[in-house]
């Protein structure tokens, strides 16, 4: 798969260098974007980086509206079928400009997904605006190896520690590789809810802004925690060990 990346900072050179190190075999190219103070791009084609390259699917990385409303523009351009957009800051993808993109993208038959945070993508989620099944491939193809955590758990002789962790599936800004080098040896009694903490040390790139999410007070990053808690509880499950 060709990989178009684009970037405005610290937060997406991180999720490049990860998927670098662990992508199969892709081509990923990123690109840096212009930093803008502008409340709305009027004509986004001037702000592009020149000659983008092609690609399969547009992952946007950028930290702000204003680097939001440039996505149709640099999707058309590199000539993408898909493009996920996740959202680890909400007031870098408002609602509203979701919904724009959304319906700028499916007038050209392209794919969008806003994993919310970004470890939240599953290979059958289209993230926004409602948990809906999502058949595009190109998403599920970056889906089944960056986003939502999937393990394998392996427990000593005894049963009662994790002996062994294997990633098959590791959040994009590289917590479920960290976390999963470093819960081997807890006990399986403890495991949960200690392995989410962990893996919150990376430290975690979603926001720790207070967000009301369905009447519940919360943040990203708190999500992100038990993101990784129950994907390390249902691996515990099907090796069908733990108390």
């Amino acid at each position: 798969m060709r990989l178009l990346i684009t970037i405005q900072g610290e937060y997406g050179r991180r999720i490049v260098d990860h998927l670098r190190r662990h992508e199969p075999g892709w081509e990923i190219k990123a690109v840096e974007l212009p930093v803008l103070n502008l409340p709305v791009v009027d004509d986004p084609e001037q702000f592009l980086p020149p000659a983008l390259p092609g690609a399969d699917l547009l992952l946007h990385l950028g930290q702000g509206p204003p680097a939001g409303q440039l996505v149709t523009a640099i999707a058309t351009a590199a000539g993408v079928a898909a493009v996920i957009a996740p959202v680890d800051h909400s007031h870098w993808l408002p609602p509203g400009l979701r919904r724009q993109l959304v319906r700028e993208l499916a007038a050209a038959g392209r794919a969008i997904a806003f994993p919310e945070p970004f470890c939240s993508l599953g290979e059958h989620d289209s993230g926004f605006p409602a948990r809906q099944p999502h058949a595009h491939p190109v998403i599920g193809a970056f889906a089944r190896r960056f986003g939502r955590p999937r393990l394998r758990v392996t427990a000593d002789a005894g049963g009662l520690q994790i002996a062994a962790v294997e990633v098959l599936t590791g959040s994009p800004c590289g917590s479920t590789h960290y976390a999963a080098a470093r819960i081997r040896g807890l006990p399986l009694a403890e495991a949960v809810p200690r392995a989410g903490l962990i893996c919150l040390h990376y430290p975690c790139l979603a926001s720790m802004a207070l967000e009301n999410r369905g009447g519940k007070i919360d943040t990203l990053m708190h999500l992100a925690g038990q993101i990784f808690n129950q994907s390390l509880e249902e691996a515990i499950a099907e090796a069908g060990v733990g108390p």
